[in-house]
């Protein structure tokens, strides 16, 4: 029997996180979500931008007032 540690199941899985964040980035600076961050309110849009990006392409608003 062969038995598997699972490591390279959570080396994909990082890999995949860190795939998916670095294109929450890239999507919300495009979108403009780290100009001016000024405050607290402007940290957590950018924040949220960058986790839910894919609702960034859908044209969400996700700057909060």
């Amino acid at each position: 029997m062969v038995y598997r540690t699972g490591r390279r199941a959570s080396g994909l899985t990082l890999l995949l996180v860190a795939v998916y964040v670095a294109v929450g980035i890239i999507v919300a600076n495009s979108h403009h979500y780290f100009r001016g961050i000024n405050d607290f309110k402007d940290f957590i849009s950018a924040v949220l931008a960058v986790v839910l990006w894919p609702l960034v392409l859908a044209k969400v608003n996700l700057h909060i007032k």
